[in-house]
């Protein structure tokens, strides 16, 4: 595996910590809370993380990974835990995915960065494009979930 690609899973598995460490003090009954003013709780930004990097590589591909496609109900782009449902993966349950979703990352993906497909229409061609976009990302919900944490405290 090349540097570059040794250093985006290393970027890729720091940041997630960062995430993890977000949850640290946060209970499952307050992962539940939407504050006054936001759309979202923690357990929605958890399962949205989790599913936007298999969504974008997906889309990308064409392949299905192994997220499920029920995830799309509850955590795809404009849902809120209004779509919940007693199927809904559990605060503890997202975090384990969450934890886990780097290595299984590395290992499904690691050898295919620089393959090449068809633009999406954000124009990335490899994994790798779809990776770094999805850590900018992941960023985005960290800063919605320490905001959230914010308010509960």
């Amino acid at each position: 595996m090349k540097e570059r690609h040794m250093n985006l899973f290393k970027q890729l598995q720091t940041y997630r910590g960062d995430v993890l460490d977000s949850l640290n003090g946060i209970s499952a009954d307050a992962a539940e809370i939407v504050p006054k003013n936001f759309n979202n709780n923690i357990r929605w930004n958890m399962g949205h993380i989790y599913l936007d990097q298999y969504l974008w590589i997906e889309t990308l591909t064409k392949e299905k990974t192994e997220a499920p496609v029920i995830y799309n109900n509850w955590f795809g782009y404009g849902t809120t835990p209004d779509h919940f449902s007693p199927e809904t993966p559990s605060y503890i349950e997202l975090k384990k995915l969450l934890e886990l979703q780097p290595s299984k990352l590395k290992e499904n993906y690691g050898y295919r960065l620089e393959e090449i497909f068809p633009p999406t229409e954000k124009g990335m061609r490899t994994i790798e494009q779809v990776l770094i976009r999805t850590i900018f990302h992941e960023g985005i919900h960290l800063q919605a979930i320490n905001n959230i944490k914010k308010w509960l405290i």
